[in-house]
């Protein structure tokens, strides 16, 4: 008849991933005229809990390449933008014991510009990313134990010390092939 241990261990007890969509402007140094290019470098982020939520705090670095004076110069500007975003991670149905939990961010699709735009002197950008959120655990698991010994396996000695006389001499007469001499 089988018995139940529980075993406590680290388990994600909390998964989930999230599209968080941003929009921002910038006004350039010049009057721009077209939007040549926007990229998005140097992403960082960590996220830590905060009551029933998880809070993400995390920063980038925006590049826009745009023309001006009627398409006869070309500039970029450079700005940092941060952000900060608040999720609700759904649980997994497992035994949750209290204590410290580690909170894990991945990104999951890099923050990459969407859309850029000129709008009364300024450009608009909207930068769109994906980010994968891990809460980590200690749960308990239930296991069935199983009372009964297994049985012992018997272990046949080959070993040639262990032989007498007789079987080793028969063993080199069977192993030794006489073309081999010579």
């Amino acid at each position: 008849m089988a018995s139940f241990k529980e075993i406590v261990t680290k388990a994600v007890i909390g998964k989930g991933k999230k599209t968080f969509t941003t929009t921002s402007s910038v006004v350039p140094n010049c009057q721009a005229t077209t939007i040549l290019g926007c990229w998005v470098i140097n992403h960082n982020f960590k996220g830590y809990k905060t009551g029933d939520s998880i809070t993400i705090e995390g920063s980038y670095d925006i590049n826009i390449w745009y023309s001006c004076e009627d398409d006869t110069k070309t500039e970029v500007i450079k700005q940092t933008d941060s952000y900060l975003e608040k999720v609700v991670v759904p649980r997994r149905n497992t035994t949750n014991i209290a204590g410290e939990e580690e909170i894990i961010v991945r990104s999951l699709k890099q923050p990459s510009c969407v859309k850029a735009e000129i709008d009364n002197g300024k450009i608009v950008y909207t930068i769109e990313k994906e980010l994968g959120i891990e809460i980590v655990g200690d749960t308990k698991v239930k296991i069935a134990i199983d009372e009964g010994e297994d049985e012992w396996d018997i272990i046949e000695d080959n070993n040639l010390e262990n032989n007498n006389e007789e079987t080793i001499n028969k063993q080199i007469d069977e192993e030794v092939k006489e073309e081999f001499l010579g």
